[in-house]
């Protein structure tokens, strides 16, 4: 079954320096993008991190410093990758969680303004984990009855993420061929920003998501602890979670 997409669909899968979404960087990205008329234009671009790539980092994707090393940085081809995924819903394999954030990041350090959050996305893994529970690798077995090959490149994963989505709707007919659909489907939670710190409740409000503040409103805490704010500017949080904490907090301040 072909995917039905009413807006361009990109699948995107990151090769990084690690897994920490704060401090680590791209050293590979493919984007397969998927036209509403069945078109598909896949670019893989290696990406120099400007930081050295930890060997076991390297034992997973097989990219090395010295195969980045003349490799444009991210900032240097921001701009044209903002171009290429304009107007395009997103999908990924374990995406929602970590190559979408990591993406956001990327961005912002690159000072170019793309709000992601506009955009439908897909996590294939969320799909297979709610109906098998299993690994990428095991998806692929499973669903198109073919061995992985060249798996932890971006390309090979790209394309494999894509036809497992497609191999999804084929097999479980409570999914509607939809974008908007399977985004929601494949999201665990209603997240603000993209790593969950701050959530949606059950009434739409702003809700912090972790350490002593969980589950108290955004706003109530800020007015009664403005220090808290400052907490989190200078803590160790993601861009993309700092700058949906101004937003809130400007909010406020403005009424």
């Amino acid at each position: 079954m072909n995917l039905n997409v009413k807006n361009p669909l990109a699948v995107i899968d990151l090769e990084t320096t690690g897994i920490d979404v704060v401090r680590d960087r791209i050293v590979e990205i493919a984007v397969l993008k998927v036209t509403p008329d069945g078109n598909q234009d896949m670019k893989i671009r290696r990406i120099n991190p400007e930081m050295p790539i930890p060997p076991e980092s390297t034992a997973i994707h097989g990219i090395t410093d010295d195969d980045v090393k003349d490799a444009p940085t991210f900032k240097e081809v921001a701009k044209s990758l903002a171009n290429f995924i304009e107007g395009c819903d997103f999908a990924g394999f374990n995406s929602n969680r970590f190559d979408f954030p990591l993406l956001a990041e990327e961005f912002l350090r690159a000072e170019v303004d793309i709000d992601l959050k506009k955009r439908k996305f897909i996590d294939v893994q969320t799909i297979f984990h709610k109906m098998e529970k299993r690994t990428l690798g095991a998806a692929y077995k499973f669903y198109l009855d073919k061995d992985l090959e060249n798996a932890h490149s971006a390309g090979a994963d790209t394309m494999a993420t894509y036809e497992i989505l497609c191999a999804q709707l084929d097999r479980y007919s409570e999914l509607k061929n939809d974008v908007a659909f399977l985004s929601e489907f494949s999201s665990f939670n209603r997240n603000v920003d993209y790593l969950g710190r701050i959530v949606l409740d059950d009434n739409g409000v702003e809700t912090f998501n972790f350490g002593k503040h969980r589950g108290k409103p955004v706003v109530e805490v800020l007015k009664k602890e403005p220090s808290y704010y400052s907490w989190m500017m200078n803590g160790d949080f993601p861009l993309y979670t700092k700058k949906v904490l101004t937003t809130i907090y400007l909010g406020i301040k403005n009424k």
